[in-house]
């Protein structure tokens, strides 16, 4: 998967405010993610982020490089 800080992705399931959309704040061994609806802050290990990753939306970062 081609992910990148600033990304914005749908998860297969939505945290409990109701927004299925996250922001990608870091990537490691774990993911760091913010929910675009409440603001929540969560970590993730990276095999569960990846696995429970549906698409992702907006690519922020693609023509930066």
């Amino acid at each position: 998967m081609d992910i990148r800080t600033g990304d914005i992705v749908e998860m297969k399931k939505q945290h409990p405010c109701g927004c299925k959309n996250f922001e990608i704040l870091r990537i490691g061994m774990d993911f760091k993610i913010k929910c675009c609806g409440c603001g929540r802050e969560v970590m993730l290990p990276r095999v569960k982020a990846e696995k429970n990753i549906k698409r992702i939306l907006t690519n922020e970062n693609k023509g930066n490089e």
